[in-house]
């Protein structure tokens, strides 16, 4: 075994040159050599991408020459101590090749034939026809929250926004907390997981259910800030996820259906048609379905 390794500024220089059409000889330069296997310095041209200064580009080509060399250094030692039986790949390469080709041409027939509009209507349908599936694993709540400074001037101004009836006051409340506040939540429209909250907002409680019913909003101190949450609405575990939450999930699901059925309808269709063509035979015992070209 022999391995030609060549000087690294140097490998580089004709690297370069090669790629910058410079030179037209450099193809046949042998970088590596292995077990007669051989790394040409046009097997470099993509190792290193274009701008990357001298050294990172001597670390990239040194890291894929020894790569290589390893890599052919365990090919030897495998062929050395395989038997021909396991070394024989034949039936494993052409059942890859059949399973790409298939995937394929099953994928180009897809494309070529999926209706990928999923109306709003479809997945309601989906949703109430499915319900059962859509359990809750967490908590969930609609909530907004701000966090100030103890002394914080506008404190009593914000706890009575967040605080008042009726949907929040965006117009008001939004340009003061992002003035005022050290963090905030505003969107109480969206679902979000409880312990992502408390996450946020140390809220301390023994049971979630009890707390949420009888608090829409809450107001607390701790290390120096004030801590105003307001709650809109809540689902608790295990109860039906919110067909919201659940939309995507669901239009992958009818997209995955449509697609399963075209697969499925395709199969049905080579087959039928190939039985009417007599393209091939069955046999079963000593009996045939004979429909052979």
């Amino acid at each position: 075994m022999r391995v030609i390794r060549l000087v690294s500024g140097f490998l580089l220089f004709l690297l370069f040159a090669g790629c910058n059409g410079k030179t037209n000889d450099t193809n046949d330069v042998v970088v590596a050599e292995c077990y007669g296997n051989r790394l040409y310095l046009k097997d470099l041209a993509d190792v290193v991408p274009v701008g990357t200064d001298a050294s990172d580009s001597i670390i990239r080509v040194n890291a894929y020459i020894d790569s290589w060399v390893t890599r052919h250094l365990l090919l030897h030692e495998a062929e050395k101590n395989l038997s021909p039986e396991d070394l024989d790949f034949k039936k494993q390469i052409e059942d890859y090749r059949n399973s790409l080709a298939v995937y394929a041409f099953e994928t180009q027939w897809v494309d070529q034939h999926l209706d990928t509009v999923v109306t709003d209507e479809q997945i309601k349908s989906y949703y109430d026809e499915h319900k059962a599936n859509f359990q809750l694993r967490h908590t969930m709540v609609k909530a907004a929250y701000v966090v100030l400074k103890n002394d914080c001037k506008q404190k009593s101004e914000i706890r009575k926004l967040m605080s008042a009836k009726g949907p929040l006051s965006h117009k008001v409340l939004d340009p003061m907390a992002s003035l005022y506040a050290v963090s905030c939540y505003l969107d109480d429209s969206t679902w979000i997981r409880l312990d992502a909250l408390q996450e946020a907002i140390p809220i301390e409680f023994y049971n979630a259910q009890s707390y949420l019913k009888k608090n829409k909003f809450v107001s607390f101190e701790k290390k120096r800030l004030t801590y105003m949450v307001r709650f809109n609405d809540y689902l608790m575990e295990e109860s039906v996820s919110p067909l919201e939450f659940e939309y995507d999930n669901i239009k992958s699901v009818i997209l995955m259906q449509r697609k399963n059925s075209l697969l499925k309808a395709l199969n049905t269709q080579l087959y039928e048609k190939a039985a009417e063509d007599h393209a091939f035979t069955i046999y079963v015992g000593s009996s045939a379905t004979d429909v052979d070209n």
